[in-house]
């Protein structure tokens, strides 16, 4: 006889009658961000047997394991090509002002990016829903066709004209397509690490946003925009059509998600946080459209380096997007997003001053860095402002909706400004007061949250 079960044996009634407690795993506020957008609670109550056993249920996530960590790399092969070629536009702001096919200010040009850019969240407002219908692998598929196409005929297009509808519209509309799957299929398959899960795939943003313009500056100089634009092309298509083979759902949400919540406005704190991310958007891609023309134009660089810029700013982006996620965990994302907010101003102001290569180079790097913070933390941080869990992914829809009309007109008015002014300082003050409003905001929101005291997680 073994000693467990003496053990048991000398048990008696009494002690055999105390319940023993249910350990219970407490989901970190990035973890029910994820859960949110993917439009999943896996924390809901467990139906009865009987209905448990005609259900369709996988059972519970497997956290692991080939197949779960396939959806992984699928999913970054989304975030490369939807965020990627959004934060990888700057190498085409810099290669059009200088286009020999045709002529365009610089307003009409960063134009093409923040349609790009605004459609990949007004198209992702309605792909939720669509999602949510069982329309998951129709949406990645509309995708990975679009975005290719896009490329093709951006490498095509001899007009203004014919590259607004190609690289906007057409890339624009495949990007909002795949905006949600590559969020929402993730908590299925892990239910212990989707932190971790997710912020490998979404590291593909920052990935795009630097494969895809170095591939397309040394293509354009070996064989021409044409060729250099399609190969960006097979490349999209060979990357996006993987995440079509093997990406699969294992269990669609059971309800739609609401598209609007207008009581969450009545919320100060909301609605601050909302209104200082549309300012934080009109700001933020200011560098990293004009940082190549603003350093080739001030001789700070040569043409090459200048194409590179935009590329180490990703780079530094990929531990920025890692590192104050690790930090707001600790401390609370609204801590690390308010002094993310402001040094990226502060930058964006001090970018006035740099004239000289170590300090465009260094700019970029630290820009880099604490922008990546600033555009990975927001959706962690409505989760700390969101008293019913349920809303969640509504309130985000909201704020990403919102958010994509800074997107939209930030970087035009920065063109207008320099065509008007012909300086680049009226540029950089844009971007500056844009990003130090969000910081402002986001403190007032801190402040009636959590008072003044710097100690409380909030």
């Amino acid at each position: 006889m073994s000693s467990s079960t003496i053990l048991a044996d000398d048990l008696d009634e009494k002690h055999l009658a105390v319940p023993r407690p249910d350990l219970v795993r407490t989901e970190s506020n990035l973890e029910k961000a994820i859960d949110a957008e993917a439009n999943i609670n896996f924390s809901a109550p467990v139906e009865d047997a009987e209905d448990s056993d005609n259900s369709d249920d996988p059972g519970p996530a497997p956290n692991g394991g080939l197949k779960a960590w396939v959806q992984v790399v699928g999913s970054f092969f989304l975030f490369f090509n939807s965020w990627g070629t959004v934060n990888a536009f700057g190498v085409f702001q810099t290669y059009y002002e200088n286009n020999p096919r045709w002529r365009e200010t610089p307003s009409n040009i960063s134009w093409i990016g923040s349609i790009q850019a605004f459609l990949l969240l007004f198209v992702g407002l309605a792909s939720g829903p669509a999602y949510d219908n069982g329309y998951f692998r129709s949406l990645i598929i509309g995708g990975a066709i679009l975005i290719p196409f896009g490329f093709m005929m951006t490498s095509l297009a001899n007009e203004y004209w014919q590259t607004m509808l190609a690289q906007a519209f057409c890339i624009g509309i495949g990007n909002g397509l795949i905006f949600v799957p590559s969020v929402a299929i993730l908590p299925q398959y892990f239910s212990t690490r989707k932190a971790l899960a997710n912020g490998l795939a979404a590291s593909g943003s920052s990935f795009g946003g630097l494969i895809y313009p170095i591939v397309f500056r040394r293509m354009q100089q070996e064989v021409g925009f044409a060729w250099a634009t399609r190969t960006l092309g097979f490349i999209s298509f060979a990357t996006v059509w993987f995440s079509v083979f093997v990406m699969k759902p294992r269990v669609m949400p059971k309800q739609r998600r609401q598209l609007t919540d207008f009581a969450a406005f009545k919320e100060i704190p909301y609605t601050l946080f909302c209104v200082s991310m549309i300012f934080g958007f009109i700001g933020l891609y200011g560098p990293l459209y004009y940082i190549g023309p603003y350093s080739i134009q001030n001789h700070i660089t040569g043409e090459n380096l200048g194409f590179y810029l935009l590329p180490i700013i990703n780079a530094a982006s990929i531990f920025g997007r890692i590192i104050p996620n690790a930090i707001a965990d600790k401390i609370g994302p609204l801590n690390v997003l308010f002094p993310c907010a402001l040094v990226a101003a502060i930058l964006a102001l001090a970018w006035i001053g740099i004239k000289n290569l170590g300090g465009i180079i260094t700019f970029a790097l630290i820009y880099g860095f604490f922008s990546g913070g600033f555009v990975s933390l927001p959706p962690v941080a409505i989760v700390t402002l969101t008293q019913d869990m349920s809303k969640i992914g509504t309130r985000m829809g909201q704020c990403f909706f919102l958010s994509a009309f800074g997107l939209l007109v930030g970087t035009p008015v920065s063109g207008a400004i320099l065509k008007n002014t012909g300086s680049w300082i009226g540029v950089q003050l844009w971007s500056g007061a844009a990003i130090l409003m969000t910081a402002l905001l986001m403190l007032w929101a801190r402040v009636y949250v959590a008072g003044w005291s710097p100690m409380k997680r909030v």
